[in-house]
Parts: structure tokens; C-alpha cells; sequence
């Protein structure tokens, strides 16, 4: 889906990713690899047997002595307008823009418009590596073929200037 979560840097400042590998903190906050939490925060309570996450971002865990799973939050799926104006930072985080447009809060879904959730699964690259090998080799030659030929060139000039002597 369209869909970004947002997360909350050590220092303070909102940014935005698509890497929805998370984890536990030390006090039970969903956080990213990196340690960005989760926004907004959701605490998975110490000794939670099982944790469930649904496709509209609805995270239950079963306690301790307890058969009915509780509910500790819902994951918020963030999106823009114009993602391609969001300002990449590195590590996968991103921030909003004026050209990004303002985000937009919701849930996940099939139906709202901000994709799902799937516990589990992680987003594969959108990028295929034989057609873009393919891309770098065609340029390496074209760059080749232009430096050819405008050494050619160059001889050509030299050869002219000593006929003019």
C-alpha cells in the first residue's frame, strides 16, 4: 500500500519509513532496528505470551493466566500526496515537504486506501537487479564509445592544426 509508519527519533523529530521491522525496547516500545519509535507509542506489557498484529494495524497480546487476548494499540499508516516529494535522510527515513504535501493519518485496510498490514512479512525491493545490471553495463559503453570519440576527435584537430604549418 501506499502507506509510511511514523516514527519518532531519539532526538525528537518525525520522519517516516516503509520498514516495518520492528521490536521491543528495552521498556516494551515498538521501535525500529535503529531504536526510532513507533508513533503512536505502543507499549507490548513485560511477559506477553503472544503478540498479534491484524491487518488494520490492531496489536493484541495474550497475558500471562489470561485466554482472551487485550488490545495495547493500533498501528497508524501515514501517506502523502506526492511521496516522491518526501526528502530521503538515509537508513530508510524520510521526511515530509512542502512538495511531499501534508500526511495524512489513518489505518490499515483494504479498504482505506493506506494498504495493510501483514504480521511477518517484510516488503521485498522494488528494484530488479539483472534489469538494472543490464542499465549500468548499456551506460559503461556509451560512456566508452563517447570518450572514443571525442579522442577521435581531438586527433582529428591535432592532425588539422599541424597541415596548417
Amino acid at each position: 500500500g501506499a502507506g509510511f509508519f511514523q516514527v519518532s527519533r531519539p532526538d525528537g523529530t518525525v520522519m517516516y519509513t516503509r520498514n516495518g521491522s520492528f521490536k521491543r525496547d528495552n521498556i516494551g516500545n515498538l521501535v525500529t532496528g535503529d531504536g526510532d519509535t513507533l508513533n503512536p507509542v505502543i507499549t507490548i506489557p513485560s511477559g506477553a505470551l503472544k503478540l498479534d498484529i491484524a491487518q488494520d494495524g490492531t496489536v493484541s497480546v495474550v497475558l500471562p493466566g489470561v485466554t482472551q487476548a487485550s488490545q495495547v494499540g493500533q498501528i497508524q499508516l501515514t501517506r502523502f500526496d506526492n511521496p516522491s516529494g518526501l526528502v530521503a535522510m538515509g537508513s530508510n527515513l524520510f521526511l515530509d515537504s512542502f512538495a511531499s504535501g501534508p500526511p495524512t493519518q489513518g489505518t490499515g485496510g483494504f479498504s482505506t486506501g493506506f494498504g495493510t498490514i501483514q504480521q511477518g512479512f517484510l516488503e521485498s525491493s522494488n528494484v530488479n537487479l539483472a534489469e538494472e545490471m543490464v542499465n549500468m553495463i548499456i551506460a559503461q559503453r556509451s560512456y566508452e564509445i563517447n570518450s572514443k570519440t571525442i579522442q577521435a576527435s581531438d586527433e582529428m584537430m591535432s592532425i588539422a592544426n599541424n597541415l596548417k604549418r
